[in-house]
């Protein structure tokens, strides 16, 4: 089954202390869309600007993703710039630019409303919403989301949450939404807001889905080196979804087995810039590194 991803198609300039790149491709559903990629066909939603490289959508097609819904409009494509720390796990933002993102409305074409599988990826909840509102009875659906939209558009992040089946977000964001410091204590809270089942991201120290199967936690795959963790998160939503758009049957009898390729889809991400390494992978890439984390969490 096809999975359609809508979110932010960007260029990000990175930073890190061993080196910067300027310009690379970006953006929620760029990240996320690329790692949906290896596992089912997939179709993006977003736009870019009359400045975005042509080779990067040669790289989507290469992906075999439909960009049907990929907005091209004159003026300059979404880019943010930001720079990491040492140990990578905090960054800074230098520049944030909209461009032709600022006034972004996504329109599905007719024939992408019925795809079974959505990932709202990160992007403001109206948007979220009004993807929402133009499809036909999905089978699955997914949101991201982030800090910002805690603290500047809430009600319409909590009105979004009792319309998705998924809900992704990071450990701090779990705090801050519901005010529990525990992570535990904080699911049930979420699953009071609506969603059925919840992924809490831990960056390194994995994730941990809650359902009402109960509680699975899932490992990060372990590297030892980060060149850059632009897009993890994005990338393990993708992985994550475009697995169970694969997989035949009930969503919840494959969630835990998708958590796991989005995390070695993910791990792929962190060593390189941008989508530099996610591009150059190949499935067995992916099949080989799964069997290595299943063997190293195997009691």
């Amino acid at each position: 089954m096809s999975v359609l991803i809508v979110g932010s198609t960007a260029l990000d300039s990175i930073k890190t202390p061993q080196a910067g790149h300027p310009r690379l491709l970006g953006g929620s559903a760029s990240h996320a869309a690329v790692a949906a990629s290896f596992f089912a066909p997939v179709r993006l939603i977003g736009v870019v600007g009359d400045d975005f490289p042509r080779r990067y959508l040669q790289l989507f097609r290469r992906h075999g993703i439909d960009l049907e819904g990929l907005q091209r409009r004159e003026g300059r494509t979404f880019h943010w710039s930001g720079e990491y720390e040492a140990n990578m796990n905090r960054r800074r933002t230098l520049a944030t630019e909209l461009g032709v993102f600022e006034t972004f409305t996504p329109t599905l074409p007719a024939a992408q409303r019925d795809t079974p599988f959505v990932l709202l990826a990160n992007i403001a909840p109206s948007l979220q919403h009004h993807v929402l509102d133009q499809m036909r009875r999905p089978k699955f659906v997914a949101a991201d989301t982030m800090d910002l939209w805690l603290n500047i558009a809430l009600k319409d992040l909590l009105g979004l949450l009792r319309r998705v089946d998924l809900f992704i977000l990071n450990d701090s964001e779990a705090q801050q939404l519901t005010k529990e410091d525990n992570v535990i204590a904080a699911l049930p809270r979420l699953h009071r807001l609506g969603p059925k089942y919840v992924i809490i991201k831990k960056g390194e120290h994995g994730s941990i889905l809650s359902s009402p199967a109960g509680l699975f936690l899932a490992p990060a795959y372990p590297l030892r080196r980060v060149v850059d963790p632009t897009g993890a998160g994005d990338s393990f939503a993708g992985g994550l979804m475009g697995h169970l758009a694969s997989a035949p049957g009930r969503v919840d009898a494959h969630l835990r087995q998708a958590m796991v390729y989005g995390s070695v889809v993910a791990s792929f991400c962190c060593e390189g810039f941008g989508l530099n390494r996610t591009t150059k992978i190949q499935r067995a890439d992916i099949e080989r590194r799964v069997k290595e984390l299943e063997k190293l969490t195997r009691v």
